[in-house]
């Protein structure tokens, strides 16, 4: 059963694309695209990508090579919108302080597509490995963009969490499912890279991730969908703290 374009193969593959153009569907009918505009445009992005990868390696006229270029023409524009997925949490995380929310999304949308067409750029032009730079380049890609991505979503929470900002049941689902999905693939491709398992074994690793994204697609499902109890809790004054300081200084600069 653990083997390329096995039943289980086939159904990891497509599954979670198919799944995200449902949620995409029913959100957008419950008017949640709208609150999280930039998440669904990733996940709606991302499952026309690998909708378009899979239907790329099952056929038989496109080559090796026309299948990583099809890959890297979704890779990089679902980069890009990872950062702004990162983004939009920040935000709505650091809502109560609007300048330095404005501030922060801002910074990270453009620092972060800065990042992923550089990256982009790094690869293209790095010393190919013989017929197989294309592959290289686009893991190196991935790769850079998942660990910015944890890292990012690391000091948002962590940041949050000294400040006691806590955000709702959705944004945390989000942010879940993007962090368990990066951080999966990161360490399977360390692994693969390291040669921790022999070649007629990899393949596992590829299981082990595209499962894993599946899971993270069923997190969005039930974060987003199903509703979560809300306590209504009698809404505190801002703490007068090192946050608010900046907040009120930004927003004095930004009003000059």
């Amino acid at each position: 059963m653990l083997q390329a374009h096995s039943f289980l193969w086939n159904y990891l593959w497509v599954a979670p694309s198919i799944l995200l153009l449902a949620l995409g569907l029913v959100a957008w009918k419950r008017g949640l695209a709208k609150q999280f505009p930039a998440f669904f445009a990733f996940i709606l992005l991302n499952a026309v990508a690998n909708l378009a990868n899979y239907f790329a390696d099952v056929t038989p006229w496109v080559t090796p090579q026309g299948f990583w270029r099809i890959y890297w023409a979704g890779l990089v524009p679902v980069g890009a919108l990872k950062f702004a997925v990162v983004a939009e949490i920040f935000a709505l995380v650091f809502g109560p302080y609007a300048s330095l929310a404005r501030l922060g999304r801002t910074l990270i949308r453009v620092v972060g597509v800065l990042l992923v067409f550089s990256s982009a750029l790094a690869a293209a032009y790095a010393p190919k490995d013989g017929r197989f730079g294309i592959v290289s380049g686009a893991h190196l890609l991935e790769q850079t963009t998942n660990l910015i991505a944890v890292g990012l979503l690391a000091f948002i929470f962590l940041f949050s969490a000294y400040f006691q900002l806590k955000p709702d049941a959705r944004l945390f689902g989000i942010a879940l499912g993007l962090g368990i999905s990066a951080c999966v693939h990161l360490a399977t491709s360390a692994l693969d890279s390291n040669g921790v398992l022999p070649n007629d074994k990899r393949i596992i690793l590829d299981f082990v991730d595209m499962g894993s994204y599946h899971v993270c697609v069923l997190i969005w499902f039930y974060y987003l969908l199903f509703p979560h109890r809300v306590v209504v809790k009698p809404a505190p004054p801002l703490p007068e703290n090192n946050l608010a300081v900046w907040n009120r200084e930004l927003e004095r600069l930004l009003q000059q």
